[in-house]
C-alpha cells in the first residue's frame, strides 16, 4: 500500500461529522482529497460542512491520524479501494451517496462480480437458517456471490451456506460491515470472519476508530443493497432491518425477493410482508435466477458436483432401522428434543442417541442448541 496514495482519501474517513455524503460534496466541488486539505478555511465552511469538520481539516490533524492508520493497515493486510478505481464496485456508484473509499479484506475481486444479498432476522427459527444456507450455497454454485452483513442469524446462515459451496475457493460472498474493519461483531462471528478473510471478502466504509454502534448498521444496509442484483429477505419481524435493506434494493433498481414463513411466526412478517407487496417468492434458487437479466444468466453455469440429484444420493445410503425411525419422526421447521424422540422411537437413550449420532454425521439431520434435532433441507 502506497502512503501517497491513499493518505488524503485516509485523512478524509477521519474527518468527525461528515459522512458519505458530504465528503462527496467536497470531492465534486475540489476534484480530489488532497485538494481539499490544501483548501482555505472560508472556502471549506463555504460547502456548508458542520463548522468543526471545516476546522479539523483545516488544522491537518486528520493527515497524521491518517499516517497511523495506514501503518496500521499495513499489518491488518488491508487493502485500500478509493471510487476512482476500477475495482471499486460498479454498481455501487449508481446509489446517490456512495462510501467515497472502501476498506477491503480478502479477494476484492470479488467486489465486481454478480452479487445477490441475502438477509434476515438475527433469530431465526431453524427453518430459516436452514433456507439461507441451501439458498446462499445453490446460488454460489451457479456463479453468484452471496452478499450479507455478516450479524447473527441469518446473515451469518448465508454466508456460511456460500462458504459450503462446491466454488468455495475462488470466492463466494462478501460481508459488509458496520464497524471497523478489525473488529469482529458479535464475537461468536471470529472463525466465520477469518474464513471470509481468506475465501472471500469483508468490506466497510468505516476506519479503524469506529466500533459496533446501533447507527452504523443502517448505514451500511445501503451498500449490501447498493451492490446485489437482488435482495433475498428469508426473515425478519415486523420492523426488521432487512426491510429496509429491501426498500433500499428497490430504490436502487434491484429485484426484491422473499421466503415465504409460516403466518404465525412472527420472524415470517417481513417476508410475507414484501410477497404481498410484490416481491418474488422464492422456494429456491431458481426462482432468484430467473429474474435476472438475460445477459447476467447467460453467464451464470452450474456447478454440476452439487446438483440436487447428487445431494438427495444420501438418502440412498442404507439407513438402520433405528436411523430410519428417528428421521421419520423430524422434520425441518420444528425442533425435537431428544427425550421426545426417545419416547416416540421405543428406542431406549443409548441407542437413540448413537443413531442420531450417525443420522448427523451423515448430514441429513443437525443438532440445535440442548440436545434438539431438525432435519437438513437438501
Amino acid at each position: 500500500m502506497s502512503e501517497d496514495r491513499y493518505l488524503y482519501w485516509v485523512a478524509l474517513a477521519q474527518v468527525q461529522g461528515l459522512g458519505a455524503r458530504l465528503e462527496a460534496r467536497l470531492l465534486r466541488a475540489f476534484g480530489n482529497p488532497e485538494a481539499i486539505f490544501r483548501a482555505s478555511l472560508t472556502s471549506l465552511e463555504a460547502q456548508h460542512i458542520p463548522a468543526p469538520s471545516a476546522q479539523a481539516i483545516a488544522s491537518q490533524q486528520p493527515l497524521k491520524d491518517a499516517e497511523k492508520e495506514l501503518a496500521e493497515l499495513r499489518k491488518l493486510g488491508v487493502r485500500l479501494v478509493h471510487w476512482g478505481e476500477p475495482e471499486y464496485p460498479q454498481r455501487l456508484l449508481q446509489i446517490y451517496d456512495p462510501p467515497p473509499l472502501l476498506y477491503v479484506k480478502g479477494k476484492v475481486e470479488l467486489l465486481n462480480r454478480h452479487c445477490i444479498a441475502l438477509v434476515g432476522t438475527r433469530k431465526p427459527t431453524p427453518y430459516g437458517n436452514q433456507m439461507a444456507e441451501r439458498i446462499a450455497r445453490d446460488l454460489a454454485d451457479r456463479g453468484l456471490i452471496i452478499l450479507s452483513g455478516l450479524a447473527r442469524g441469518i446473515d451469518s446462515s448465508a454466508h456460511k451456506g456460500a462458504l459450503a459451496s462446491a466454488r468455495a475457493a475462488e470466492g463466494t460472498t462478501i460481508g459488509v460491515l458496520g464497524t471497523s474493519i478489525k473488529v469482529v461483531y458479535p464475537k461468536e462471528n471470529k472463525k466465520l470472519y477469518e474464513q471470509m478473510s481468506e475465501r472471500g471478502c469483508i468490506i466497510t466504509e468505516f476506519p479503524l476508530n469506529v466500533f459496533a454502534a446501533p447507527q452504523n448498521f443502517p448505514i451500511r444496509n445501503r451498500i449490501i443493497a447498493g451492490m446485489a442484483l437482488g435482495v433475498v429477505v428469508v426473515e425478519g419481524a415486523q420492523y426488521s432491518g432487512s426491510l429496509i435493506t429491501a426498500r433500499l434494493g428497490m430504490e436502487f433498481g434491484g429485484e426484491v425477493y422473499a421466503v415465504p414463513g409460516n403466518v404465525t411466526q412472527p420472524p415470517s412478517f417481513a417476508p410475507n410482508h414484501l410477497i404481498k407487496q410484490g416481491a418474488k417468492l422464492v422456494t429456491g434458487w431458481e426462482d432468484v435466477v430467473e429474474e435476472l437479466p438475460t445477459e447476467i444468466r447467460a453467464e451464470l453455469f452450474p456447478v454440476e458436483a452439487t446438483t440436487a440429484e447428487e445431494r438427495a444420493s444420501l438418502f440412498e445410503q442404507n439407513l438402520s432401522p433405528p436411523e430410519r425411525a428417528l428421521y421419520g419422526l423430524l422434520s425441518t421447521d420444528e425442533a425435537r428434543h431428544v427425550d421426545e424422540l426417545v419416547e416416540l422411537s421405543g428406542l431406549n437413550s443409548s441407542e437413540t442417541l448413537a443413531s442420531l449420532l450417525e443420522l448427523e454425521m451423515k448430514g441429513i439431520i443437525r443438532q440445535m442448541p440442548g440436545k434438539n434435532f431438525v432435519k437438513v433441507l437438501l
